[in-house]
């Protein structure tokens, strides 16, 4: 039990200041939470006919939405710093041989999550949203309210950081020994039809989202697998006796 102690006591501290940071970021961006959004909404506002806007369709909107993108986007930012503080809790338990494992993989999670939400904002957000700006039937006036269209871009920029982990997952599986390179390249039709299947599950329910959701999926895939054949070469050039 006393070694216990001095762990759990390390885990509050650690807890504590996580939140702590998230909370000061939250109230940062509070502050200018009219500038947030203003950000956010340009993907659709550069995509609507002359005369269409954002409304607000409810009495609180005005204020909740901002508030829940301040803190939503303050999570977001300190990502890297709540890994750090992940990591320097269990790093001490962990053998050399496994931290060399885990750290590059946890470190390329990171920047894969912030690159696919990247995409998603500048590619896939102002493609799909031109589209059905285009499709509005004429006398229709876009008028997008600001809830729907904060939890369409965030489902969006969310699938996209999850979908950019398709290489880091693909490496796992190889290096862990469960599938083999030759396994995985006789399995490429049903990956690629897997990554159809999790864009229409991840992304609003339109054509034009999934696909371009699923394409880039593939294509890491592929990546994936590259990157693995170049690593085992590499592994098997070491081992090689001269």
């Amino acid at each position: 039990m006393d070694t216990i102690i001095p762990h759990l006591i390390e885990l509050r501290t650690r807890i504590i200041r996580c939140g702590l940071i998230v909370l000061c970021l939250f109230a940062a961006l509070f502050c200018i939470d009219e500038h947030l959004y203003a950000w956010i909404a340009k993907p659709l506002l550069s995509q609507l006919p002359a005369g269409s806007s954002i409304i607000a369709t409810a009495v609180t909107t005005p204020f909740m939405v901002p508030m829940k993108l301040a803190m939503i986007f303050s999570f977001f930012v300190t990502i890297p710093y709540l890994l750090y503080e992940i990591w320097s809790f269990i790093a001490p338990g962990l053998y050399l041989k496994e931290k060399k494992r885990v750290l590059p993989f946890l470190i390329t999670s990171t920047v894969l999550f912030y690159s696919g939400v990247v995409f998603a904002y500048y590619i896939i957000c102002p493609m799909a949203l031109g589209f059905f700006a285009k499709c509005a039937p004429n006398g229709v006036l876009v008028m997008t309210d600001i809830q729907s269209y904060l939890d369409f871009v965030l489902t969006v920029l969310f699938a996209g950081g999850v979908a950019f982990q398709v290489p880091i997952i693909t490496l796992a599986l190889l290096q862990s020994g469960l599938v083999t390179i030759s396994q995985m390249e006789h399995c490429r039709p049903y990956v690629i039809v897997a990554a159809f299947v999790v864009g229409m599950i991840l992304t609003p329910p339109d054509v034009v989202s999934q696909i371009l959701l699923a394409l880039p999926m593939w294509l890491l895939f592929e990546g994936g697998l590259l990157l693995a054949k170049f690593l085992d070469k590499k592994t098997k050039l070491l081992v090689t006796p001269n």
